[in-house]
């Protein structure tokens, strides 16, 4: 018997709900036993949907778009489940960037074929998009396309714009689309960071965002189909889940965690991920090939000044110290680089995208080495070329946080129309 026939999985939910359960915890001065874990956890759209019988996928033929954090409450994955059951006629699955099964590197993905546990026909969706994303939902012989995927919160992590690119190619292909809704691990307090000016839009970026936007994927999916997608919107069901509240990081919800991706290995990645990412732009090291990438970056030569000096910022919520690391691929593989670790010590006051511009200044102010990319792919992780421009003249984090807070403003304002959870 599986997970999905038992009934257990949660209270019954249906598509756009709006009651949620209470904030996730123990009560005030004892530890949560098993029994509160069971109760209090955060509950999945993916739960939700097989708690009310599957009965927004009756009578379709369904292909999924996931990779290795779809799984159940258990650590099932949830093609092999919904395979399993007989009310669900699933026909296809299509892996993102790093594949459906997750071997691929960034910036890659894993080859068609067929997945050994089902026998389903697996499609790759990466770098496909418009019509030819369309083609391939239409030889996969579906009505519905499945949507469940752990984002990380940050615009440049491709996940959302897959998710964007099967809305566009499902409404040319006249397919549906189902959004399975699971946490944003860094939280939903607040949009930061610059927004996506349109000129500078790639698969990094598709539409007019905030860097850290502060939603969930059904969050954006609305956003998505209703601001950018209005002229020929997909037909969107979302499924909620219960227990999340937008002040609660990934450690709260009581599920488990699957990297969503090789070098985002745990949630405190995730945290920093918004900010240090932006190193992609740069020659220097992001951590790729370490442990902890993203809580450390650096290079060859680099010395103790410029922990000091971003420590001196006085940035909140997070310490910068002197790190040492050699990586064993990426930038810099098999070199020693000295650079900055990371500490959060406040989550809920740590902003990730004002610590990395700030390391990015400082980094510039220290380090004699320092250069942009040639190619200039930090105007396409910021979302314009006023970041890279403003650091190059000297600027200063608040001075550089300031030229994005009217769009941050505008975007905050669109954001708070499609936001599902208190």
């Amino acid at each position: 018997m599986t997970l999905s026939r038992r009934g257990l999985l949660g209270l019954a939910g249906t598509t756009g709900a709006l009651g949620t359960l209470g904030a996730v915890g123990a009560a005030p001065g004892r530890a949560p036993d098993r029994a509160d874990a069971a109760a209090e956890r955060v509950r999945t759209g993916f739960e939700q949907l097989a708690a009310d019988g599957y009965e927004a996928l009756a009578g379709q033929r369904v292909g999924v778009v996931t990779n290795p954090t779809g799984i159940t409450a258990d650590a099932r994955h949830l093609v092999d489940v919904l395979h399993a059951d007989a009310r669900v006629k699933l026909v296809a699955v299509f892996g993102p960037e790093h594949g459906f099964r997750g071997t691929a590197q960034a910036g890659d993905s894993e080859a068609a074929g067929r997945d050994p546990a089902t026998g389903l026909p697996v499609y790759d969706t990466y770098g496909k998009s418009g019509q030819k994303l369309a083609d391939v939902f239409t030889a996969a012989g579906i009505d519905t396309v499945v949507f469940d995927i752990q984002d990380v919160g940050a615009r440049f992590y491709t996940y959302i714009w897959t998710l964007y690119d099967c809305m566009r190619a499902a409404a040319l292909a006249g397919k549906a689309v189902v959004v399975l809704d699971r946490p944003n691990p860094v939280g939903g307090r607040r949009a930061t960071g610059p927004v996506l000016q349109s000129a500078y839009a790639s698969g990094v970026g598709r539409e007019p965002i905030a860097l850290a936007h502060g939603m969930t994927v059904a969050e954006l999916a609305l956003l998505f189909n209703a601001e950018f997608l209005a002229a020929k919107p997909v037909r969107l069901s979302t499924v909620r889940m219960t227990g999340w509240r937008r002040d609660s990081f990934f450690g709260a919800t009581g599920l488990p965690w699957v990297p969503p991706s090789p070098n985002v290995p745990t949630p405190d990645t995730a945290l920093a991920y918004a900010g240090t990412c932006l190193f992609e732009g740069t020659n220097l090291s992001e951590g790729r090939g370490t442990t902890t990438p993203f809580e450390v970056v650096g290079a060859e030569g680099v010395d103790r000044r410029w922990a000091e000096a971003a420590q001196a910022l006085g940035l909140p919520g997070v310490w910068f110290r002197e790190a040492y690391f050699t990586p064993t691929f990426s930038k810099f593989a098999g070199k020693v680089c000295g650079g900055v670790r990371l500490i959060v010590h406040d989550r809920a006051a740590f902003d990730p995208v004002r610590a990395g511009i700030g390391l990015l200044v400082t980094a510039k102010r220290t380090w004699s080495g320092f250069a942009w990319r040639t190619d200039h792919w930090i105007d396409q992780l910021t979302g314009s070329d006023r970041v890279r421009t403003m650091v190059d003249a000297g600027a200063g984090v608040e001075e550089i946080a300031d030229d994005w807070a009217a769009g941050l403003e505008r975007f905050a304002a669109v954001r708070g129309r499609y936001l599902l959870y208190p």
